[in-house]
């Protein structure tokens, strides 16, 4: 993700959270935080950003920040894309862990982190801004835990 990325990304945000969305400026600062900061896109033939994703990563713990796929393009294995870039990203930072939070109403999601090797570790009552739990997941990177990355 670039700069020049922001306005679709929000836009993108604004549809596909419209209770949760971060505010476009979240984007701009989050990507100038490159240290401890990845953002990534997808786009498709046209250049549209269909999915974006991102992830922070301060020792020994990185966390997904967001990850979101446009409806018209689920299931055709971009999120997975997306998700394998970050564990790739998390790993070569050196992260012992990487974790996130996923709404409890989401199953879908739920599927593909576990697909992944992630565990449920935590709930967080009302998390989200319309009440919603959060589900706390956690794929441990470090040598001599389990990962099936």
């Amino acid at each position: 993700m670039t700069e020049s990325d922001v306005p679709a990304v929000h836009a993108l945000e604004q549809a596909l959270f419209p209770t949760d969305a971060w505010p476009e400026q979240m984007f701009h600062e989050e990507l100038r935080q490159g240290s401890t900061r990845h953002y990534f896109v997808a786009e498709d033939a046209t250049g549209t950003i269909i999915a974006y994703a991102g992830l922070m990563a301060v020792a020994p713990i990185a966390d997904i920040q967001t990850i979101a796929v446009v409806p018209g393009r689920e299931g055709q294995g971009i999120g997975s894309q997306l998700l394998t870039m970050m564990i790739a990203e998390a790993r070569e930072r050196q992260m012992d862990d990487l974790m996130l939070e996923v709404r409890s109403d989401n199953p879908r999601a739920q599927e593909l982190y576990e697909r992944y090797g992630f565990e449920q570790i935590h709930v967080r009552p009302r998390y989200y801004r319309d009440g919603a739990d959060a589900l706390v997941m956690r794929l441990q990177l470090s040598a001599g835990k389990k990962s099936p990355w």
